[in-house]
């Protein structure tokens, strides 16, 4: 049998749908072996962007070190 191939974005996801299911916090973030804070952090993350808040940060930067100043 084949490994499972998964990105960071859908355990996020699974993550965020197992709370919305009404799960508790704290046995979901064992059951993927993650700290309650971190769970609380992409919960939060899903609350304000949505599924693209997920994302690891993948948008661009909202500033660019190497830009001058005007």
């Amino acid at each position: 049998m084949p490994w499972k191939e998964c990105s960071v974005m859908d355990e996020r996801l699974r993550f965020v749908a197992r709370l919305l299911e009404g799960e508790r916090m704290s046995d979901v973030c064992r059951s993927f072996g993650i700290s309650r804070k971190t769970g609380y952090k992409i919960y939060e993350r899903y609350r304000q962007e949505g599924a693209y808040g997920l994302c690891g940060r993948c948008a661009m930067p909202t500033s660019c070190p190497s830009r001058s100043s005007a």
